[in-house]
C-alpha cells in the first residue's frame, strides 16, 4: 500500500513495505513451526523420561523388597494407571487354575470385595479372563458394546475402555494385569507397549521372589541341619574328650535333645538286661528326679518308657491322659501330656531308652522323631565308647574330622549357591537397566544435534539482538542440560557395565596354574586397563616373586578376578594420594609378592595410598559399601574376592594397613583342590 503525503497524493521515490511484510510473516510461521517440533520432541522426551523413570523406580522396589511382591505390585499398578491416563487397575495371580486378585489400584470398595483375594476362571466372559485364557494382549475400545463379554465391571465401576495383559514365563501363564478408563478412550500403542514393559517387570518380580524364597528355604533347611551337626559335633567332641565318664555325654544328648526338639524335659535309662534304671535327667523336677532317677522300671506295658523296653520301638504319644492302659505317674510330678521315647539299640540289643516330654498336648514332628533318634544312636556310640574305648577311640576322632569338613562344605556350597543367585539377580536388573541407558543416551545425542540444526535455521533469520541473545541462551542451556544427562547416563551405563562383569558366572573348570604366572598376569592386565581408563595414569610396580612359590589348584579365571580388583583398588589409593599430595614429591607405588608355605601359597599387595581408617577396615568386604564417589565403584569389588579366595577356596584374606602410609592385603591360597563347585560336589 502506497504511502500518501498531507494533500493525499501518493509520495513518489519510496517503497513499499508489503514484501518485507511477507517475508517476516513466513520467518514467524518458520520460527512456530520450529517451536512445535521442539515442544513435540521436549514432550516426547519428557514422556519417556517419566517412562524410564518409573521403570528405574519399580526395579527399585523389586530390589529393596525381594520377597514381598506387595509393594512391587503396587507401583506397578500405579505408576501404569497414571502413565496410561487410567482410572483403576489390577493385578491376578495365575495358580495354574483361576486367577486370584491380588492387587489393585484406586479401585472402588465394591471392585475389591467382587475381584480382589477370590478366585476367577479363565474364559471369554471378561478381557482378564480372555488375556488368561489365550495368552495375549486384549484391548477394548467399549466392553458395554463388545460381543460376548459380561461387564460385570460396570456396576462397580462404569468402566468402558480396558487393557488387560497376561504375565507369561517362557510361554507360561503366571497372571494378568488389567487397566480401566471409565470413559470410551482407547490406549495407545505406546501405551500398550509400556503396560507390557510393566508386565515383564512384574514376572521378574515374582522370579526374583520365587527363587529368593527357594533360596532362602534352603538356607533354613541347611541351617536347621547345620545347627543338628554342630549338636551332633559337640557330643562327638564330648565323647572324644570323655571316653569313660558318659555323665556330660549323657547330659549334651538330653540338653541338645530337648533344646531342638522343643520339650521341657528329658531322660534317660540304662537297661542291664532285666530292668530299666534311671541314669540321667534334664530340666525334671525333685519330684521327677526323686521317683525315675536311680530307681528301677521294669518292661511292660504300663508306660510309654516300660513300652519302649518291652517291644523295643520308638513309642509317640500325643496325650498320654487319653492313652489306654497307660499308668501316667508322671503327670503327678511335671503335668506332662505329649511323650516321645526312643530304643537305645545296639544291634538287636536293647542298650537303654531317652524319653523327651511336652507339658502341652503337641505331638513331635518327623524331623524331631528322627533327630531324637539319632541322639539314640549318639548314645549308644558313647557307650558302645566306654566299653570299648581303645578300639573305637581313632574311630571317633575320625567322624569329628569328617563332620567338621562337612560342616565347611556346607557353608562354602551355602555361599556359592548364594553367590549364583545373585549373580543372576544382579545381571538380570542389569541387563534390564542398561537398553534405557542406551535410550537415554541417544536421545540426549540427537536431542544435541537438533539444537544445531535449529541454531543453523535461526542464525539467518532476522531477529533483534535481545532476542538472539535470548534464543542463543536458552539453546545453550538446553546443550548443557543434554551434556549433563549423557554424563550421567554413562556414569550410570559405567555402573551397569560394572554389574554385568561382577556377576558373571565361573567358567567352572579348575587346574593348577603357576602362581607367579598368574600374579603377573593380573598385574599386566590391571595396568593396562588403568592407563586406558584414565590419560596420565603413571604407578611404579615393584615385584618380589618366590621361584618356590610354584603351582596351586584354582578356577584361574576366578583368582584372577579376585587379583585384578585388589590390584586396581590399590591403584586407586595410590594415584588420589598423589592427587591430594601434589607437587611434594609423593611417587605412587604398588608392590607384588609371592611366597611359598609349604601345602599353601601367599600372595601379598601393598599400596602406599592413604590406608584404610580403622571403623572403615570392618566393612571392606561388606557387599556394596565402597568409599568411592558415586559412580567410580559398586561397592561389590571386596565383597567378591573374599567369596573367591574364602568360601570358593577355602583360602584366608587379611589387611594390614597405617591410615596415611600403607594398605597391604595378604591372601592365602591352599595348593590342593580344597573348594566346593556350584553343583556341591567337593573338589
Amino acid at each position: 500500500m502506497q504511502r500518501r503525503g498531507e494533500s493525499g497524493q501518493p509520495v513518489k521515490g519510496r517503497r513499499t513495505l508489503r514484501p518485507k511484510a511477507r517475508k517476516v510473516r513466513t520467518a514467524h510461521a518458520s520460527i512456530a513451526n520450529l517451536r512445535g517440533q521442539l515442544d513435540r520432541r521436549t514432550r516426547e522426551r519428557d514422556e519417556a523420561f517419566e517412562q524410564q523413570t518409573a521403570l528405574s523406580e519399580i526395579l527399585g522396589v523389586i530390589s529393596s523388597s525381594p520377597t514381598d511382591l506387595a509393594p512391587v505390585f503396587n507401583a506397578i499398578l500405579a505408576n501404569a494407571t497414571r502413565l496410561c491416563k487410567g482410572n483403576l487397575a489390577g493385578l491376578w495371580l495365575y495358580d495354574g487354575e483361576f486367577l486370584v486378585g491380588k492387587a489393585q489400584y484406586n479401585a472402588s470398595a465394591a471392585f475389591v470385595d467382587k475381584y480382589m483375594g477370590i478366585k476367577i476362571e479363565l474364559g471369554r466372559a471378561g478381557p482378564c479372563r480372555l488375556a488368561g485364557l489365550e495368552r495375549r494382549t486384549v484391548h477394548v475400545a467399549d466392553i458395554t458394546v463388545e460381543p460376548g463379554f459380561s461387564p460385570k465391571v460396570l456396576q462397580y465401576e462404569r468402566a468402558r475402555t480396558v487393557l488387560a495383559v497376561p504375565l507369561l514365563r517362557d510361554k507360561e501363564l503366571v497372571g494378568v494385569i488389567g487397566i480401566w478408563r471409565r470413559e470410551v478412550h482407547p490406549f495407545t500403542e505406546q501405551q500398550i507397549a509400556l503396560v507390557k514393559t510393566f508386565a515383564n517387570q512384574a514376572v521378574i518380580a515374582i522370579e526374583n521372589a520365587r527363587l529368593l524364597n527357594e533360596l532362602r528355604q534352603r538356607t533354613d533347611d541347611l541351617s536347621e541341619s547345620l545347627e543338628q551337626q554342630t549338636a551332633t559335633a559337640d557330643m562327638l567332641k564330648i565323647i572324644s574328650s570323655s571316653p569313660t565318664d558318659l555323665a556330660p555325654v549323657f547330659e549334651a544328648i538330653l540338653t541338645n535333645a530337648t533344646r531342638l526338639c522343643e520339650g521341657n524335659l528329658a531322660a534317660l535309662w540304662r537297661y542291664d538286661g532285666k530292668l530299666l534304671v534311671g541314669t540321667a535327667q534334664y530340666n525334671a523336677s525333685p519330684g521327677f528326679v526323686d521317683r525315675f532317677i536311680g530307681a528301677v522300671l521294669e518292661p511292660s506295658r504300663e508306660g510309654p518308657v516300660r513300652l519302649v523296653a518291652l517291644e523295643r520301638r520308638t513309642v509317640h504319644v500325643a496325650d498320654i491322659t487319653v492313652e489306654p492302659g497307660f499308668s501316667p505317674k508322671v503327670l503327678q510330678y511335671e503335668r506332662a501330656r505329649t511323650v516321645l521315647a526312643v530304643p537305645l539299640m545296639r544291634d538287636t540289643v536293647l542298650v537303654g531308652v531317652i524319653s523327651i516330654w511336652r507339658r502341652e498336648v503337641r505331638p513331635f514332628n518327623n524331623k524331631q522323631v528322627e533327630l531324637v533318634q539319632n541322639f539314640a544312636a549318639q548314645a549308644v556310640i558313647a557307650i558302645e565308647n566306654a566299653r570299648l574305648f581303645n578300639s573305637l577311640e581313632a574311630r571317633t576322632r575320625e567322624l569329628a574330622a569328617s563332620l567338621e569338613d562337612l560342616r565347611n562344605t556346607q557353608d562354602r556350597l551355602v555361599q556359592t549357591q548364594k553367590l549364583a543367585s545373585l549373580g543372576q539377580l544382579t545381571a538380570g536388573i542389569a541387563h534390564e537397566m542398561k537398553n534405557p541407558l542406551n535410550f537415554v543416551t541417544n536421545f540426549s545425542t540427537l536431542s544435541a544435534e537438533l539444537i544445531d540444526e535449529l541454531q543453523d535455521t535461526l542464525k539467518d533469520l532476522p531477529f533483534t539482538d535481545k532476542a538472539r541473545a535470548q534464543i542463543n541462551e536458552v539453546t545453550h542451556t538446553l546443550r548443557d542440560n543434554l551434556d549433563k544427562v549423557v554424563h550421567h547416563g554413562k556414569r550410570a551405563d559405567a555402573i551397569v557395565k560394572n554389574m554385568l562383569l561382577h556377576s558373571r558366572e565361573s567358567s567352572g573348570e579348575h587346574r593348577r596354574v603357576d602362581i607367579n604366572a598368574i600374579v603377573e598376569d593380573s598385574l599386566n592386565l590391571a595396568w593396562h586397563g588403568a592407563r586406558a581408563e584414565k590419560q596420565g595414569f603413571d604407578l611404579t610396580i615393584e615385584r618380589s616373586f618366590d621361584p618356590a612359590a610354584g603351582e596351586a589348584d584354582v578356577f584361574p579365571q576366578d583368582i584372577t578376578r579376585a587379583l585384578l580388583n585388589l590390584i586396581s583398588n590399590g591403584f586407586y589409593a595410590a594415584t588420589k594420594r598423589k592427587v591430594e599430595a601434589g607437587s611434594d614429591g609423593y611417587e605412587p607405588t604398588l608392590t607384588a609378592s609371592t611366597r611359598s608355605l609349604g601345602d599353601r601359597v601367599e600372595i601379598r599387595i601393598r599400596d602406599n595410598g592413604a590406608g584404610i581408617p580403622s571403623d572403615v577396615k570392618e566393612k571392606i568386604f561388606d557387599p556394596f559399601f565402597t568409599t568411592k564417589p558415586a559412580g567410580e565403584g559398586t561397592g561389590l569389588g571386596l565383597s567378591i574376592s573374599y567369596d573367591i579366595i574364602v568360601k570358593q577356596h577355602a583360602g584366608s584374606i587379611e589387611v594390614d594397613t597405617e591410615p596415611g602410609k600403607f594398605t597391604e592385603i595378604c591372601v592365602t591360597l591352599p595348593r590342593g583342590a580344597a573348594f566346593v563347585t556350584a553343583s556341591g560336589k567337593r573338589s
